[in-house]
């Protein structure tokens, strides 16, 4: 592959339509690159536009106002995450965006992966656009799926009843500016694999993205409001016997904000994600909260890792 070939962009449309050619790149993306961008879904432009302007609102804010909802005081990742308040990489600093989380709730449950939600009482309407969009995404994202299981198998269906009460987690990340301080150990987000399933990342369109190809070297990715950048977490990789590549990724930061809208797209507690054939049983929720609990600062206290 070259490196300006090295992300399959990909029709959806024609995708869905069981085009030949899309479905190869797909293949490609899936079990090559761990990353494609996807364009023409039936999630358009204007919708995922409002869903960048109700965030920016909410980032907005002044911090006194965001911190009424901070994650900090919760056992959980809902609500806002500061700025250092998450560690993706422990061979950097914290990250020094801010975040906004949210998941599905099931009431009653004590799984933190299932936490309520909390919301903030600004900007309006922002809890009915995030829940809206958060409804789109999954749906879009359980039908990937379905075209991704048909590149590695025969069972179209294979993954249609493991996301009844989905562990996905709906974000939005805030990049400042890279700030005068920041050093070599200093990003917007660190170096790292996702830790779940499928990852669908709608942007602003600003540049920062970077991927690292198995050259390792780092390559920008942009996609725009309307086509998506998708990609795949440790939790695939492994649940598909290594066919499923999860490919590490980055933003440094530049003289620009950046607005990024992540939907981590992760199965039903109690789905074995273990290797196909290893006679193991990993549960997803014991995966993905090991992994919360290495990556946010206030987890890391709680488990006895942070200082």
């Amino acid at each position: 592959m070259t490196q300006g070939t090295a992300i399959p962009r990909i029709d959806l449309r024609a995708l869905f339509a069981g085009d030949i050619a899309a479905r190869s790149a797909l293949r490609r993306g899936v079990t090559e690159v761990g990353f494609l961008v996807v364009h023409d879904t039936p999630i358009g432009a204007a919708r995922v536009q409002g869903v960048l302007d109700a965030y920016r609102g909410f980032f907005a804010l002044p911090e006194a106002e965001k911190a009424a909802v901070d994650m900090a005081r919760t056992g959980s990742n809902r609500g806002w995450g500061g700025p250092r308040s998450e560690q993706v990489d422990p061979a950097a600093n914290p990250d020094y965006k801010e975040v906004f989380d949210m998941g599905f709730e099931v009431p009653g449950s004590p799984l933190a992966v299932h936490a309520p939600n909390l919301w903030p009482a600004r900007p309006a309407g922002f809890r009915a656009t995030l829940e809206g969009y958060y409804a789109e995404a999954r749906s879009l994202s359980l039908r990937l799926l379905r075209e991704i299981a048909g590149v590695l198998g025969p069972d179209t269906g294979f993954f249609d009843d493991k996301f009844h009460a989905p562990m996905a987690l709906l974000r939005g990340n805030f990049y400042p500016p890279r700030p005068d301080w920041a050093g070599a150990r200093d990003f917007g987000i660190g170096a790292h694999t996702d830790y779940g399933c499928l990852t669908l990342l709608a942007t602003d369109g600003v540049p920062g993205l970077e991927v690292r190809l198995g050259s390792g070297h780092w390559l920008p990715v942009e996609a725009g409001p309307g086509a998506f950048v998708i990609n795949f977490g440790e939790m695939l990789e492994m649940w598909s016997g290594g066919r499923v590549r999860a490919t590490p990724h980055r933003v440094i930061g530049g003289a620009a904000d950046r607005l990024s809208v992540p939907l981590f797209f992760n199965p039903s507690p109690e789905v074995n994600v273990a290797p196909p054939g290893s006679g193991e049983t990993i549960r997803a929720v014991d995966h993905l909260q090991r992994r919360f609990n290495e990556t946010y600062v206030h987890l890391q206290r709680a488990s006895g890792r942070g200082n």
